[in-house]
């Protein structure tokens, strides 16, 4: 109910009142109350994301997309394209149809209720990973977490080549030099947080976390140092080139070590065969894996919030 309700809220928030601002910072509560229902349901995993990346990063993103947009449209956009909206409209009937072959939500009988939850409940622990949910996705499921990281680097080269021509506008030191109480209480927290991103990524073997939350959070640190010190601070600390290297460097590693499993005899993403006792090779392979994705994930949060942030009113 408290859910629906944002809904409504928001719904009418841009409807009626056709203020997007107060819209985006209703999106931000919801996603916070959201991740607070998943820690309820003791989906910690999930919760780190949302609250990182809802209710944070793209909280923060929106903003500056609205700050970067005028209040009224170009007249000379708002005539109806019947080409795109045909193949959005196929493309959605396409979707539709396919969930017709999907189990029932909530159906007992479904096959991921009748062998594949019970076999990773009860044997997922052969590889010697206590967290199950870095089990699945790090080891069970590692190669189709690759396909995840690397489509997040494929969305951040779209994103490049996006907002590469656009205008660059005058500089903005957005730095917090006047508000002196801000500045302090806003900049304590930075090691906090990072020492907490570090936690979440090396820790996500024993508990809840890894490379997808450890690396949005480890990202939302940056974005609130840059908050603080300014633009001009940070850029000079985290250089683009530094960071379009670590955006491919972590699917490199990711990448890196199934090949390496496959030199040593393995399958592709084998972890076993990474040393003498395969529940060792498990927890090697599953560490070096979530680096990557951690490395790729913050370096991806980073780069679009430093593109945006450079950006001029068009």
């Amino acid at each position: 109910m408290v859910l629906l309700a944002f809904l409504v809220a928001i719904t009418w928030a841009i409807i009626q009142l056709r203020d997007l601002f107060a819209a985006v910072m209703l999106t931000g509560i919801f996603s916070l109350i959201s991740a607070c229902l998943f820690m309820v349901m003791d989906a910690v995993d999930v919760a780190f994301t949302e609250a990182a990346v809802g209710a944070g990063i793209s909280t923060i993103l929106m903003l500056r997309t609205l700050a970067l947009t005028e209040g009224r449209s170009d007249p000379r956009y708002n005539r109806l394209e019947l080409g795109p909206l045909a193949v959005v409209v196929a493309i959605g009937a396409v979707l539709i149809y396919g969930t017709f072959d999907m189990p029932r939500f909530g159906d007992p009988n479904a096959p991921i209720h009748t062998h594949m939850v019970p076999r990773f409940l009860e044997q997922s622990s052969e590889i010697g990973i206590p967290n199950i949910v870095t089990s699945i996705l790090g080891s069970y499921r590692g190669y189709d977490t690759f396909g995840e990281t690397t489509v997040v680097f494929t969305a951040a080269i779209g994103v490049f080549l996006l907002l590469s021509d656009l205008r660059r506008g005058r500089r903005v030191d957005d730095a917090l030099r006047d508000d002196i109480i801000l500045r302090i209480g806003a900049k304590a927290p930075i090691p906090f947080i990072m020492v907490f991103a570090l936690y979440v990524q090396f820790h996500g073997d024993y508990g809840p976390g890894g490379g997808f939350q450890a690396g949005v959070i480890f990202a939302a640190a940056i974005v609130l140092y840059t908050l603080v010190f300014g633009l001009a601070k940070a850029e000079k600390i985290f250089r683009r080139r530094r960071l379009e290297l670590l955006v491919a460097g972590g699917v490199l590693l990711y990448g890196a070590v199934g090949v390496v499993s496959m030199l040593f005899g393995g399958n592709f993403l084998d972890y076993n065969v990474l040393a003498h006792d395969p529940v060792h090779g498990q927890h090697y392979g599953i560490l070096l894996i979530e680096l990557g994705v951690g490395i790729t994930v913050a370096a991806v949060m980073v780069s679009l919030f430093f593109l945006f942030a450079r950006r001029q009113q068009v």
